[in-house]
């Protein structure tokens, strides 16, 4: 098998060839035709997130090993099977479920595995899509993709279930007031035909490049913004109607912070997404004045993605814009991603 690896922390990456996977016990090896590129594994590669002040956190003193190959938006299809696996359809193709817990704790048996304190998350703690094959250990955590492309099936396992997470935080808001998304990505371009699925209002956008701002219209948005504007917050609540009840935050800079904190109306919501990185900007005594309810978000649980994934199957989801590049263009597509020439979501595939 061949992949693409973090050897050392803050540096490029370097290919590898290594011998093709055995599974054990219930594990499933599968051939990889298509991986997500997404901006947490900037993250991986950087080698932590900016906690503002001065702060880090650093990814090697929370256990993460090195080398590892990245990728967690993985589609593919079965090439060999644990004695334990059981029977699976092998002319079938699926996409994985990535946020892998350890399966014993409080949090996975109450199906939030997601949220394990000891996580085994593909790309992230175990190696994952940058590759031409990856280890999975059940079958539980396939989902198969029906007539879904793998390009378009693989973005469900982080950006489609991130936004979905995200929207059911605050859906009981949905169809009474237009949602601000900050960030047209590809999370907030998800998000975008998510919130058309669940036939909630059309969002209101903003982003500071004019080309995802034209995406997030052709997505469905009702109004999209420029967040530099000095009247945005202005613009954000003539859009919307009034001040949105909730504002989904898929960068979460300190600025983004800022703006979504001002713009959400009194006993709203503030959903925090993104992990670009920072501190809170917020004057503490309006959190209370206001009754601003603050929530991160993030990912969402095996039965969020059986959910979502029973949606994408019916065709009630819009596929977002994706561009494929070769597995040995994996440096050059971080870098693109990191320089915000990105729009929508770069697909990997092994030809």
């Amino acid at each position: 098998m061949h992949c693409q690896c973090v050897h050392e922390f803050g540096q490029p990456l370097r290919p590898d060839d290594r011998p093709d996977m055995t599974p054990q016990g219930t594990e499933v090896i599968v051939a990889i035709t298509a991986a997500g590129v997404c901006h947490t594994d900037l993250h991986v590669r950087e080698g932590g997130y900016h906690l503002g002040h001065g702060r880090r956190l650093d990814f090697a003193s929370r256990g993460i090993s090195l080398p590892r190959v990245m990728g967690h938006e993985i589609a593919g299809r079965i090439v060999a099977l644990g004695p334990e696996a059981g029977d699976l359809d092998t002319s079938r193709g699926y996409v994985i479920y990535p946020w892998i817990g350890c399966g014993s704790c409080a949090l996975c048996a109450g199906g939030n595995e997601q949220l394990c304190t000891s996580p085994r998350f593909l790309g992230i703690h175990v190696d994952g899509g940058y590759a031409t094959q990856v280890r999975v250990p059940h079958p539980k955590y396939l989902y198969e993709i029906g007539d879904i492309a793998p390009e378009n099936a693989a973005p469900l396992a982080c950006s489609g279930l991130t936004a979905f997470g995200a929207l059911k935080k605050v859906e009981h808001t949905l169809k009474a007031r237009p949602p601000l998304i900050i960030g047209a990505g590809g999370l907030g371009l998800m998000c975008a035909h998510l919130l058309s699925a669940l036939e909630a209002r059309a969002p209101v956008f903003v982003d500071i490049d004019p080309v995802k701002r034209q995406a997030a219209l052709a997505a469905g948005a009702c109004a999209a913004i420029d967040p530099g504007a000095p009247d945005a917050v202005e613009q954000i609540h003539a859009a919307a109607g009034g001040a949105p009840l909730a504002a989904i935050d898929f960068v979460g800079a300190e600025a983004t912070a800022e703006l979504g904190f001002n713009a959400v109306d009194k006993g709203g919501t503030y959903v925090i997404v993104g992990l670009f990185g920072g501190a809170a900007p917020w004057a503490l005594p309006f959190i209370a004045l206001r009754s601003l309810t603050i929530q991160g978000s993030y990912t969402g649980s095996p039965q969020d993605f059986a959910e979502l994934m029973a949606l994408a199957r019916e065709g009630r989801i819009s596929a977002i814009p994706t561009t494929r590049y070769r597995l040995d263009e994996a440096e050059d597509v971080l870098n693109r991603l990191a320089e915000g020439r990105i729009v929508g979501r770069a697909i990997l595939t092994d030809t």
